[in-house]
Formats: C-alpha cells, structure tokens, sequence
C-alpha cells in the first residue's frame, strides 16, 4: 500500500470536496482527514490565537492507494482539485 499525505489550506468546502473527488477514484482504498493536533502559530503575529476571517484552514488528508501508479493519479487530481477551487495544498511524507 502507498500512502499520500496533504495538507488543504482553504476552506470546509474545499476540503470536502477534494476528498469526495478522491473517493470517486477507482482502486482508492481510503481516503480520511487526519485531527492535526499541533497548533500552527502565524508568521506575520505575535499571537497564535488571532486568525483572519479571509484566512483558509489547514485540513490534513490522507489517502492509501494500493499501487504506486494509483498514488501518483490521486496526487494529480488532489492538486487539480485544489486549484481549481484556489486552495492551498503542500504533499508531505509525514503529518
């Protein structure tokens, strides 16, 4: 099994939406968002519980395919799906 991890910043929708693209991907075995238990503190403030209204969420996804060619396709269609909904994603080997 190959497992591709992502990070989604946008926004519930955003998010909801790539993983229900990932689903409708022939041979997917599972596609699950990950709690992320770290806080994020913001570069541009001193306080890491102050967050714009306009900044997206960060929604940790990830998807285990069974093949690496199977991986390789959800890798596109999750970058895709993100830009076509101008959202933010950033592939990582660990959460």
């Amino acid at each position: 099994m190959t497992m591709v991890r992502f990070r989604l910043i946008g926004s519930r929708y955003d998010a909801d939406a790539v993983i229900a693209g990932l689903h409708g991907i022939s041979g997917i075995e599972h596609v699950e968002e990950i709690d992320d238990l770290s806080p994020r503190m913001r570069d541009d403030s001193s306080s890491s519980e102050s967050v714009s209204d306009s900044e997206g969420q960060v929604y940790c996804i990830e998807v285990e395919a069974p093949t690496d060619q199977i991986a390789d396709t959800a890798r596109g269609c999750a970058e895709v799906m993100a830009n076509e909904r101008d959202a933010g994603i950033e592939f990582v080997d660990e959460f």
